[in-house]
């Protein structure tokens, strides 16, 4: 099993400092997050698709390192709403990076306010139909999916189910590893109960810091699957204040202990940090 560990969007401006060299250029954030970790799920997609030389630009940018996770636009998950126009934009941009063989899955981040109801049932099966041919991750917060049903019917399909973490706050899907094809993903989004739901930001909702006890937890987890998957995505969305960058290598540490291998470079392995180059590709 190939493991990728990454983490929910790179340009992370307190991350200055901390991974980036202070004077880095945000535009230059990717080549530095790219000598780093193995994969990254792309947030700008979900407020605008990129074009293509976007995607080229990222391809140049990483190096072809890093495997992209590519979140769909809002219109396919929140507004539900799509016209053909915005599945062509979705399928076609990307292809730079199935050129470079980077292409991780697509990701379709629905709400809580998504419950599995008649008429939601119906879209996801149009949703699957026409990104079918295609790796989609589909990650339903609402517990009225959480049942084997479901993760058979994802399956026959060919969707990933999306195995998360959330805080214990009741109505959301265990926290488990759950395989309905080749391919997992696991969003990991910290434990903050205090936040979740009062917190008026996304960087207050994750404001949590895994402890090691619970990286040894997931890793266990993991480990426990490592038969049924050809790869799994491991994406931290703990990103503020930089506690993504810590859990990450207990995650890997723990892993590795149990014997699996995560896939792409190890952080004290990359090239010290430097100034990041003035200008940008894209």
């Amino acid at each position: 099993m190939r493991i990728y560990l990454g983490t929910g969007g790179y340009t992370n401006e307190d991350w200055i400092g901390l991974l980036y060299p202070e004077g880095t250029k945000k535009q230059d954030f990717l080549e530095v997050y790219a000598r780093h970790f193995g994969a990254v799920e792309l947030n700008s997609s979900f407020y605008g698709i990129p074009g293509l030389k976007a995607f080229e630009g990222m391809v140049r940018k990483s190096g072809g390192r890093t495997r992209f996770a590519v979140k769909l636009h809002s219109v396919f998950t929140h507004e539900r709403k799509p016209q053909d126009s915005d599945f062509d934009r979705m399928l076609q941009s990307p292809q730079p990076l199935r050129e470079a063989g980077v292409m991780g899955p697509y990701l379709a981040q629905f709400p809580y306010s998504f419950h599995r109801t008649t008429e939601n049932r119906k879209y996801l099966l149009e949703l699957a139909e026409r990104f079918a041919g295609h790796e989609l991750a589909v990650e339903m917060r609402h517990g009225s999916w959480d049942k084997p049903e479901v993760r058979e019917g994802m399956s026959e399909f060919g969707l990933i189910w999306v195995s998360p973490d959330y805080p214990p706050v009741g109505g959301m899907p265990e926290p488990r590893v759950f395989v309905t094809g080749e391919v997992g993903y696991l969003r990991l989004h910290g434990r903050n109960s205090g936040t979740w739901w009062e917190g008026k930001s996304a960087a207050e909702r994750h404001d949590y810091l895994y402890s090691r006890a619970e990286m040894d937890e997931w890793a266990t987890k993991i480990a426990d699957v490592e038969g049924d998957l050809e790869e799994l995505y491991v994406f931290f969305q703990n990103t503020t204040k930089g506690h993504a960058l810590k859990n990450i290598p207990m995650l890997r540490e723990a892993l590795e202990t149990r014997g699996l291998t995560v896939s792409g470079p190890r952080p004290e392995d990359a090239a010290p940090d430097r100034p990041a180059p003035q200008g940008s590709l894209f």
